[in-house]
């Protein structure tokens, strides 16, 4: 079992403080795995540039470097998505206003349990991990999820990516030279257990990973899909569409022309954020 702690670091309680004082629209940002909340500070800028007040979360007991997160890199394991979820919740409940959410990955998977639960105002999902229920499994994501899955005691340990790793599962739709910068720029270990958690919750009816698509509370919701992603292809993101169109809220889904998993991170970035950007204007 995690021993991660369930608190809302000063970092990310200072940033609630300024979204209540500022009496905008807070904008809660979800990193996935192998990013940090960092990877969201240009998103932030443009948000904040909108009008609204970003909150860049990290998951609970994060670093808040890229440095720190190589030198420290056990304090990833045992993160479980239900307690990041839990950890993202309590971060959105001591805001005063719902906020929009945007989720990446695992974090686009956290954003539509969160929406499910009704806490959100709007949301975004970009290339966000499956949910139970959703049953597409590429041979690319499972090749992408190999560096842990191929190894039982993974669940419990913090697992880093190779450069070989990151560029076949992030930076397949971008040149060498800058998948080799987005590498060294935001690559961190990350928590095994999520993935297994992934992988088996169509067995389990009682998965964290569970969410609630029909809660007439989860608000509008857009999910984002890379063309050419190997770790969330289009056959997982539009799966999650389908079911989540059955919601009497707005469900959109756009699919971004010739983009990988880094398509939040990479040089074409502040595309993928306008568009999240138009959609979240609409209901926020």
């Amino acid at each position: 079992m995690s021993t991660a702690s369930t608190s809302i670091d000063e970092h990310t309680r200072a940033q609630i403080e300024q979204a209540n004082a500022s009496g905008r629209t807070p904008v809660v940002f979800i990193h996935g795995l192998w990013l940090l909340a960092s990877s969201w500070d240009r998103w932030a800028a443009v948000f904040a540039d909108a009008g609204y007040a970003p909150v860049t979360a990290g998951w609970p007991d994060d670093p808040q470097t890229v440095t720190e997160a190589h030198e420290h890199p056990e304090v990833f394991a045992g993160k479980t998505v239900g307690q990041v979820a839990d950890h993202y919740g309590a971060v959105i409940r001591a805001l005063d206003r719902k906020p929009a959410v945007i989720g990446h990955s695992f974090g686009g998977l956290l954003t539509q349990i969160l929406a499910g639960r009704g806490l959100s105002a709007v949301s975004v999902a970009i290339d966000a991990a499956p949910f139970r229920g959703v049953l597409p499994l590429p041979i690319s994501s499972l090749r992408a999820a190999a560096p842990v899955l191929s190894n039982p005691a993974n669940r419990h340990r913090a697992v880093p990516l190779t450069y070989e790793q990151f560029r076949f599962s992030f930076a397949n739709a971008v040149v060498e030279d800058e998948a080799r910068s987005l590498f060294e720029t935001y690559a961190v270990a990350a928590p095994g257990a999520p993935l297994f958690q992934a992988a088996a919750a169509n067995l389990n009816p009682w998965s964290e990973t569970r969410v609630d698509t029909e809660n007439p509370e989860r608000g509008p919701l857009l999910i984002l899909s890379g063309e050419k992603d190997n770790t969330v292809p289009r056959a997982i993101t539009h799966a999650e569409y389908v079911k989540q169109k059955r919601n009497p809220g707005v469900t959109e889904f756009v699919e971004m022309p010739g983009r990988g998993h880094a398509l939040t991170i990479d040089s074409r970035w502040r595309e993928v954020a306008d568009t999240a950007l138009g959609f979240v204007q609409r209901f926020a």
